[in-house]
């Protein structure tokens, strides 16, 4: 009579047919289309001619295609002559389909025992007992189902399999490299303006999501910023948040450049958890010197019409450029900034939020924070007239109304057809061209008061 043993899914384990003497160095860089590339050296004992080495220590979401094996020590006499990835992982249904025709043992919940052959599945375990009788147990009753043993070819865990032919035997050390996804990563910001919305501090951190299906221990992490080709995806078989505190003095997240982008590792050995989400401090600047500028954009700030009345918001934008003047000077990758202004009590508030793309140094950072409680305007066309068959007049007016108690300055930005010519013939406010079909008024506007500009342009086409 065989000997059942009830096997527990989450305690089996395969044994390596070679062993890995030790653990190795560990490297994680992360890009920004959620994939990261995954490589580590360890130590391997090998013997002369043939072996079969088995590797679980892999992420749940890799990608078996990108799998690169290489011996370090030995890389001419160590040739790989096959390379799998096993993913026919252990399930109740599989082992259930794997002893179809087989001998099991089944309890139930009152502690019931069938012993006998399966039959089926569906629905049910169907089990013919040695007297020939055929009992149906439905799922629901079932307490335990017991194998005599695992199935060949089932594992508890992907697993890559490489068939290696070394020239000698001995120790050597061994690179395994493969690309996941589930795994991603993206900037955060807090910009803290001063009292008098000149000044600010800037604090970056990278954030790090990891649902790859796998936890790397006291791995070197590196992140790439920057927008990297993918290539086209064809049909292919299946195959705590964390804020760690930085070091007085000591720069938490070194960038360099990498190719037409750029990279930031930080400098120790970190602990990605399998399910976490990671933070670390990579940029700090204290004083920045910023520009708060009040925005009516005839693009994005008219939401109301009356007839040819529109009536507008006024957006307030944060200004300040990248330069090392002022303490950053760094390519900041893409992400969130919120904004922060301390209240009359010292609490912070959020006072909006807006997102930068990949920044490099020397160029200027636009935050919209919002749209101004206590300044509005409208922009209405007052007259209009047809000047031949390819040619038509329009004039408008743009006023701006402050409810403050004190003067502000508001930039005034009207986009003009660019899909002909287009002429200003009158205006009441000289104007600042920005590009082929923007240009800019500046109005000052006095507390409680207003002010306006009104132009006429002539399109031609």
């Amino acid at each position: 009579m065989k000997r059942f043993g009830l096997f527990l899914l989450t305690t089996i384990s395969l044994m390596a047919v070679a062993a890995f003497a030790m653990a190795g160095q560990l490297r994680v860089t992360v890009y920004n289309d959620n994939r990261a590339l995954i490589s580590e050296r360890r130590t391997l004992k090998l013997k002369k001619g043939l072996n079969e080495i088995r590797f679980t220590d892999v992420a749940a979401n890799i990608d078996p295609t990108s799998v690169s094996f290489s011996s370090v020590s030995d890389p001419k006499g160590t040739v790989v002559l096959e390379q799998n990835f096993e993913y026919d992982l252990v399930s109740t249904d599989k082992l259930l389909q794997k002893y179809l025709d087989e001998e099991i043992q089944a309890v139930t919940r009152d502690g019931t025992q069938y012993h006998g052959i399966l039959l089926g599945r569906a629905g049910g375990l169907i089990i013919q007992g040695k007297d020939g009788s055929t009992t149906i147990v439905s799922r629901e009753q079932i307490k335990e189902i017991r194998f005599p043993s695992l199935p060949k070819g089932l594992i508890t865990k992907p697993t890559l399999m490489w068939l290696l032919q070394a020239r000698r035997p001995g120790k050597q050390e061994i690179e395994v490299a493969y690309i996941t996804t589930g795994i991603g990563w993206h900037a955060d910001y807090v910009l803290s303006l001063s009292p008098d919305d000149t000044h600010a501090d800037l604090n970056g951190w990278v954030t790090v999501n990891n649902r790859a299906g796998m936890t790397f221990g006291q791995a070197r992490l590196k992140l790439v910023a920057g927008e990297l080709h993918k290539a086209k995806k064809r049909p292919m078989p299946r195959v705590v948040y964390e804020k760690t505190v930085a070091a007085a003095g000591a720069p938490q997240v070194k960038e360099r450049p990498l190719f037409e982008y750029h990279l930031y590792e930080v400098q120790r050995p970190v602990d990605i958890k399998n399910n976490q989400t990671k933070q670390i401090e990579f940029v700090t600047s204290k004083g920045i010197t910023v520009e708060k500028r009040f925005v009516l954009d005839s693009r994005r700030s008219f939401w109301s019409y009356a007839g040819d009345t529109q009536k507008a918001k006024v957006q307030v934008q944060i200004r300040f450029k990248n330069k090392k003047e002022i303490g950053l000077g760094i390519p900041l990758p893409a992400g969130k900034v919120r904004l922060y202004k301390e209240d009359v009590d010292g609490s912070k508030q959020l006072i909006g939020e807006d997102r930068i793309d990949h920044t490099p140094k020397d160029e200027e950072i636009v935050l919209t924070a919002g749209n101004a409680f206590d300044i509005v305007g409208q922009r209405k066309k007052t007259n209009e007239k047809v000047l031949g068959k390819r040619a038509r007049q329009e004039t408008r007016e743009i006023e701006v109304r402050n409810h403050k108690d004190k003067p502000v300055t508001v930039h005034v930005l009207e986009r003009l057809n660019s899909w002909g010519e287009w002429e200003i013939v009158s205006e009441t406010v000289g104007h600042k061209k920005i590009n082929a079909s923007t240009i800019e008024y500046v109005l000052s506007i006095k507390p409680n008061g207003k002010s306006s500009v009104a132009h006429t342009v002539i399109y031609r086409w």
